[in-house]
């Protein structure tokens, strides 16, 4: 991808808690990742309170800004702070969620004008955990359904070439010819 030095590479992963923003992020960056977790109030693990963030070198030298925002619903007020001015986002949703698309909804509203203004990519986590019929199809229809057009894949966040393929495919969907295309080593 031809990228204009003078835009601001920042990527936002976006969803609850629990559905791998932090670890994907720790999975991909260059440098040890910012990251602002502490036990969550059920003490079952852990949740962000402000962000987290780490960097990236793509081929050829720009350098992507990856921010993740707090999932708990508690902390909404900060999350077109760090939003603003990204160029993509990733949405996370736990399979493992008793009623993900609901949550999914939340997300979706919440988001909804980055979300018209702002390409995307839906990544499904914890699909060899989820507790209910899962079928990646019925995700894709639901977020087309609800007016979005974001491509929805499954991924590990702790296996770095799977939030590699997430981050790529994020690039590919950025870049206006398709060619050319800048990747994440």
């Amino acid at each position: 991808m031809s990228i204009n030095e003078d835009r601001d590479l920042k990527i936002v992963f976006v969803g609850p808690p629990g559905a791998g923003k932090s670890t994907a992020i720790k999975s991909i960056s260059d440098l040890p990742p910012v990251s602002t977790d502490v036990p969550a109030s059920d003490e079952s693990r852990l949740t962000t309170v402000a962000l987290d963030f780490g960097e990236m070198a793509l081929d050829g030298g720009d350098v992507v800004r990856l921010y993740g925002v707090p999932g708990q619903g508690r902390f909404e007020f900060i999350w077109p702070m760090i939003s603003d001015g990204a160029i993509g986002a990733l949405f996370f949703l736990d399979a493992r969620h008793p009623a993900p698309l609901q949550e999914l909804d939340g997300y979706l509203e919440s988001f909804d004008e980055m979300l018209r203004t702002t390409t995307s990519l839906l990544v499904v986590t914890h699909v060899d955990q989820a507790r209910h019929e899962y079928d990646i199809q019925r995700f894709a229809h639901h977020v087309k359904e609800r007016g979005h057009r974001m491509p929805v894949i499954e991924i590990d966040p702790r296996q770095r070439r799977d939030v590699l393929y997430a981050l790529n495919l994020l690039l590919e969907l950025l870049s206006p010819s398709n060619t050319g295309t800048a990747h994440a080593a």
